[in-house]
């Protein structure tokens, strides 16, 4: 009975825990996406040089997350990102979206 409560406890915790990491790798991701979109599009508005995307690219990566799309809209001078976060034994990895212009 203990030891069949024990695993049981063992197994709650097991699943608390990756649930937080996951939690934890979602936030890192948005995170990610945000700043990267942020410093494309001051790129596109030449408030900084370099290519958008691979300057999201740069950020994306300094924020441990890979850039996994780019779009960029020079009539809206907007930029669209989506970076991924990878979870340790989950086989799918966090994504982040993000989109960033001029200021209104």
């Amino acid at each position: 009975m203990v030891l069949g409560s024990g695993l049981l406890l063992l197994i709650l915790c097991a699943a608390v825990l990756m649930l937080l990491q996951t939690a934890v790798a979602a936030s890192r991701a948005a995170t990610a996406a945000d700043l990267a979109a942020l410093a494309a599009a001051d790129t596109v508005r030449e408030l900084r040089s370099g290519e958008p995307c691979v300057v999201a690219a740069e950020v994306a990566g300094r924020n441990g997350a890979v850039l996994a799309a780019c779009t960029v809209d020079t009539g809206e001078r907007t930029v669209q990102v989506e970076t991924r976060v990878p979870v340790p034994l989950l086989p799918q990895p966090a994504t982040g979206h993000a989109r960033a212009g001029p200021p209104p």
